[in-house]
């Protein structure tokens, strides 16, 4: 989810995706890019340069997720929200 988030209004490349998910290591940020690619969420495009440069992109069938990751967003605001109101009490 947190992959789909950042790429939705972007093309990021490994390094910048990496920054953005700084809890994640670098084998499983791997691996759940596979796994996006291969459910066709995300879209790899390799450069042929000197050091390759890799890019990723959502694809129209994880923009058919945004409504959905926008409410899950909402939710969670909405949960922090409740829980800093419980920790004033």
């Amino acid at each position: 989810m947190i992959i789909l988030f950042h790429l939705r209004d972007s093309t990021l490349r490994f390094g910048e995706l990496k920054k953005r998910t700084p809890k994640i290591t670098q084998k499983m940020l791997t691996q759940q890019l596979r796994e996006l690619e291969a459910d066709g969420l995300v879209s790899r495009e390799v450069y042929a340069e000197v050091p390759p440069r890799v890019e990723y992109t959502s694809t129209g069938l994880s923009d058919e997720l945004r409504p959905i990751l926008d409410m899950l967003c909402e939710w969670g605001q909405r949960q922090q929200h409740v829980v800093h109101k419980k920790g004033d009490t």
